[in-house]
C-alpha cells in the first residue's frame, strides 16, 4: 500500500496533538455562553479528526486480514453512526430523514469498518444541511439481492471525476473536493478502501441538488437468535 504510506507517517504523528488539543479543552470551565460554544467546537472538531486519524492506521490492517467479516444488523450500525453525529455536530434529528425499507436485517460485514463508511457518508452531508433548510435523508433498502445504506445531501455538485471513480466504486487516491468544501475526499477515500475489504461496493449519483452515497453489501444468509435474518 506504497500509495498511503506518506498518510499513515503523518496520521500517527498528528494523533498526539489532537487528543492533547481535545484534552485540554475538556478541561476548560468557568467560560460564558460564547466562550463555551467554542470549546463545544474545540473537542467536536478534534473527536472528527481523530476519528478519520484512527480509519487511517487501519488501513494496513486490511491486507493483512485483520477485520472479521460476520453477519450485522444494518439498521442499529445506521442508528449508532446517526447518534454520534446529531451530538458532534448539535445537529436537530428532525432534519434527519430515515427510512428503512429493508426486509431482510443483517449484512455480511465487519460492524467497526461499516460504520466508518456509513460514518463519513452522513459527516459529509450533515455538513450540508446544517443551517439551512434542507433535509439529510438515509435511506436502507434492497436492491438486485443487495442491501443499499443510501445518503442524500444537497450540496454542491459532485466533480464528474470523482464521480466516475465512484461509478467504479473505488477511489484510487486522496482527492480534495474543490466544488465542496467541507466535504472529504479522504473520507471518501478511506470509505471506498473499507467497502472493497468486505466485498462490497460504494457509489455516487448526481442531483441537480446535491448527491447521494451509497453502499451495498451482501444479505447475511445466517439466521440469528433474535430472529433477524
Amino acid at each position: 500500500m506504497r500509495e498511503v504510506s506518506g498518510i499513515l507517517v503523518a496520521a500517527h504523528d498528528l494523533k498526539a496533538p489532537l487528543t492533547t488539543i481535545r484534552q485540554l479543552a475538556l478541561a476548560l470551565d468557568g467560560m460564558d455562553e460564547e466562550g463555551e460554544g467554542i470549546r463545544t467546537e474545540m473537542v467536536n472538531v478534534s473527536e472528527r479528526a481523530l476519528r478519520q486519524v484512527n480509519d487511517l492506521v487501519k488501513l494496513p490492517q486490511l491486507e493483512e486480514g485483520l477485520f472479521k467479516m460476520e453477519p450485522v444488523a444494518i439498521r442499529a450500525v445506521c442508528d449508532d453512526v446517526l447518534e454520534e453525529l446529531v451530538g458532534l455536530f448539535d445537529f436537530d434529528r428532525q432534519n434527519f430523514k430515515v427510512r428503512y425499507q429493508n426486509r431482510s436485517r443483517l449484512v455480511t460485514a465487519n460492524k467497526e469498518l461499516l460504520s466508518s463508511v456509513i460514518y463519513n457518508f452522513l459527516s459529509n452531508a450533515i455538513h450540508y444541511s446544517s443551517g439551512r433548510k434542507t433535509r439529510t435523508e438515509l435511506l436502507v433498502g434492497e436492491r438486485a439481492g443487495k442491501i443499499r445504506v443510501e445518503i442524500r445531501d444537497f450540496g454542491p455538485a459532485l466533480p464528474i471525476k470523482i464521480w466516475r471513480e465512484m461509478k467504479d466504486g473505488f477511489i484510487a487516491e486522496p482527492k480534495s473536493i474543490a466544488m465542496r468544501p467541507g466535504s472529504s475526499g479522504l473520507g471518501l477515500y478511506i470509505a471506498s478502501k473499507f467497502a472493497k475489504y468486505m466485498d462490497a461496493k460504494v457509489g455516487a449519483v448526481r442531483h441537480r441538488d446535491g448527491t447521494s452515497f451509497f453502499v451495498e453489501l451482501a444479505i447475511s444468509k445466517q439466521m440469528s437468535l433474535w430472529g433477524l435474518e
